[in-house]
């Protein structure tokens, strides 16, 4: 039989041995499968990252920890995931998307359960700072598997399909935790780490059950981590797209992470601020399945800029005590701040010099890189709180850098332009 060139030679034997690699048409029907499966492993990946917001208040009085300390824990996992992501992107690209997702999973349900066994600001800190190892794997691993899977305006379709599982996810969080599962658990927020620990996990199980790789004609190519930072960082699109996911992810941590304990502050029970604060997470998920697919590439740009003027709008409106205006606020700010991230993936998806062919080591650049804010969020505005005992300042912090955004998106070049700049 004649020997495939992606295959580098390798005989008819060794292609037995890897039976869930697919090829061809082989795409077309099972590729909705892969994304159902990603959604799941994207709604426990949203889950764990919302699952402490709901429960600042007894985990700050038990652990007797400041707003400070508790603010750097709930930003502590993007520090560890920092240091993982760039070199994921790279391993994802060699190991494929099935068997490095499965052990992102792990590592985030292994996270997530830990934290019963917290016992101050140290182990709950580390605990939490386990999850940047795993999330890594899924976040950059996620707009790969739609590169490889996806071609076409069904990317930005599933692209906008698979980004509603995080903020599935949170809702179920913000929505449900105190409301649900911590009179489940006896109001013990350690034993509710552990059920969505485990949830996880079976999670992870069926990714390994269900998921499968494509073999495709250019994975052959070896690039090391350096070479291909220095070969990305070459294009100016891909820089500007970077400093934008710092400038993003700062506003949209800090909001979120600290948006139930403002809520509290404003005079609503734990359950009550939950739910306010999934509003947002509510009107996020039909913003994220419709503009991403009708926004066309080359006006991607201008879209985020107006969504970034719009989101310092809606941040602000937190330090209006109106009953009508705050609550309005909160459901914009989802229909907008949550629609730039998957924008800035699909923009550097569909860049000439990145493709399908670097997306992994794009894809784990720019988390790398963007998720310093997702740090500075929820630090910074703990920080304030515990200098000026309110969130005032914050506000106005988050609001800030929501117009930076707007700044910076207005040196974007259109893919034609971007094109002519090729390396």
């Amino acid at each position: 039989m004649k020997k495939n060139k992606s295959q580098g030679g390798h005989s008819q034997k060794w292609n037995a041995a890897k039976p869930r690699k697919m090829v061809g048409n082989d795409l077309k029907p099972y590729r909705w499968v892969m994304l159902a499966n990603l959604w799941l492993v994207y709604v426990s990946f949203g889950l764990i990252i919302s699952s402490a917001s709901p429960l600042v208040t007894p985990i700050i009085k038990d652990l007797g920890i400041s707003y400070g300390q508790m603010g750097f824990i709930l930003g502590s996992w993007q520090l560890s995931y920092i240091a993982v992501a760039f070199t994921a992107g790279i391993i994802i690209d060699h190991w494929g998307v099935r068997k490095s997702l499965f052990l992102g999973t792990v590592f985030i349900g292994l996270s997530e359960a830990l934290r019963c066994f917290a016992n101050g600001f140290e182990t709950l800190l580390l605990a939490v700072a386990l999850f940047g190892v795993g999330g890594p794997l899924i976040s950059v691993g996620a707009p790969k598997t739609i590169s490889v899977w996806f071609s076409g305006k069904d990317r930005g379709t599933a692209v906008g399909l698979y980004m509603t599982g995080p903020w599935v996810g949170s809702i179920l969080a913000f929505a449900g935790t105190n409301k649900y599962v911590m009179p489940l658990t006896g109001y013990s927020w350690r034993l509710t780490f552990i059920v969505y620990g485990f949830v996880t996990l079976g999670v992870a199980f069926l990714w390994w059950c269900f998921a499968k790789d494509v073999k495709t004609a250019r994975t052959t190519e070896s690039i090391g981590i350096h070479q291909a930072f220095l070969k990305l960082l070459k294009v100016r699109n891909v820089r500007i797209i970077l400093a934008l996911g710092v400038l993003s992810l700062t506003v949209g941590h800090g909001y979120t992470n600290w948006l139930p304990k403002i809520l509290e502050n404003a005079g609503m029970s734990p359950a009550k601020a939950g739910f306010a604060a999934s509003l947002s997470l509510f009107t996020s998920i039909p913003a994220i399945l419709i503009i991403p697919r009708l926004v066309p590439s080359p006006l991607r740009g201008r879209c985020i800029a107006l969504l970034a003027l719009l989101t310092s709008a809606a941040t602000s409106l937190l330090m209006v005590p109106s009953q009508i205006l705050l609550p309005t606020g909160i459901l914009l700010f989802g229909v907008t701040q949550r629609i730039i991230a998957p924008l800035l993936i699909l923009m550097l998806m569909e860049d000439p010099e990145v493709g399908s062919r670097y997306m992994g080591s794009a894809g784990g650049m720019f988390f790398c890189v963007s998720e310093i804010g997702g740090v500075m969020g929820p630090a910074l505005v703990g920080n304030l709180v515990d200098r000026t005992g309110t969130f005032t300042a914050g506000i106005c912090l988050l609001a800030g850098f929501s117009l930076s955004v707007f700044a910076v998106t207005l040196l974007l070049k259109t893919p034609a332009a971007s094109r002519q700049k090729s390396l």
